[in-house]
């Protein structure tokens, strides 16, 4: 099983690579990282497994932020272009996965 931190390079290559058609679900603006967007993210990865956050403001503290949503949602950052990361959480239901992460 697939947990967090536990992506091999080449299944981040590959996840990324499934999330270049992806448009960002989530938008973090000025307000940072609040109690409703954590929730939010946790509903949005529990139904997609695979999601892009766009950060508009906060350049400075993005990495900071990443970082903190990763471990707030139990999820995994498995690239970062510009003000867009890509975390990956896979669902702990079997029969509701979407993405098939090979070893």
């Amino acid at each position: 099983m697939v947990g967090m931190n536990t992506l091999k390079g080449s299944q981040k290559k590959y996840l990324r690579g499934l999330a270049h058609s992806l448009k960002p679900l989530i938008i973090i603006g000025h307000e940072g990282i609040t109690s409703s967007v954590i929730k939010f993210m946790e509903k949005v990865l529990y139904d997609h497994e695979l999601i892009k956050v766009r950060f508009n403001k906060l350049k400075e503290e993005r990495k900071q932020l990443i970082e903190e949503l990763a471990e707030a949602t139990s999820s995994e950052v498995v690239g970062r272009i510009g003000n867009i990361a890509i975390f990956y959480k896979m669902n702990p239901e079997e029969d509701k996965r979407k993405i098939k992460v090979c070893n």
